[in-house]
Formats: structure tokens, C-alpha cells, sequence
């Protein structure tokens, strides 16, 4: 759970997310968005793997990125039962 919160709090890796859950797109078309260097936007979608938020497929020549949102349902659904109940 702590990787998946590690990984949103970043304001642009949140964006990423929110482009990805619209559809599925490369790297190109996610940078397209974005004025960071290739290095840096590779950053933010490995931290973004590592957390399995986002899963990555090589078709063809692109490495196409689409959204896992089971993994941060998972996160938030653990972060309410700890934290969401008081009494």
C-alpha cells in the first residue's frame, strides 16, 4: 500500500494516471502532455510500474501504458478500513 501512496503523491505521476485512465498510450503520446525531459517522464512511469498502478506491452515499435485501477482500489479500500472508521 505505502509504493502505491508513495507513487500518487507526485502531481504529475497523478496526471499520468488520469490520461491513462481516458485510454491506453505510449510514452510519446503521454510526454505529448507533459514539459519534462524523457528521463524524467521514465521516472514517473517506472515508479508508476513498481507500484503496479500502471502496467506497460510492447506492440510493435511503442511501449503502449494502461491504468490498473484494481491496485488502487485495493490501496484506498485498506487506507478507509484503517483509517476511515471513528467512532
Amino acid at each position: 500500500m505505502g509504493s502505491v501512496f508513495k507513487a500518487i503523491s507526485d502531481p504529475t505521476r497523478r496526471e499520468i494516471l488520469k490520461l491513462l485512465n481516458e485510454k491506453d498510450l505510449s510514452a510519446g503520446e503521454i510526454a505529448e502532455h507533459f514539459d519534462i525531459s524523457k528521463p524524467a517522464l521514465t521516472k514517473h512511469l517506472n515508479i508508476l510500474r513498481e507500484a503496479e498502478l500502471v502496467s506497460s506491452e510492447k506492440q510493435g515499435n511503442f511501449v503502449i501504458y494502461s491504468i490498473n485501477v484494481t491496485v488502487l482500489q485495493q490501496a484506498l479500500s485498506g487506507f478507509m478500513s484503517i483509517f476511515g472508521k471513528k467512532e
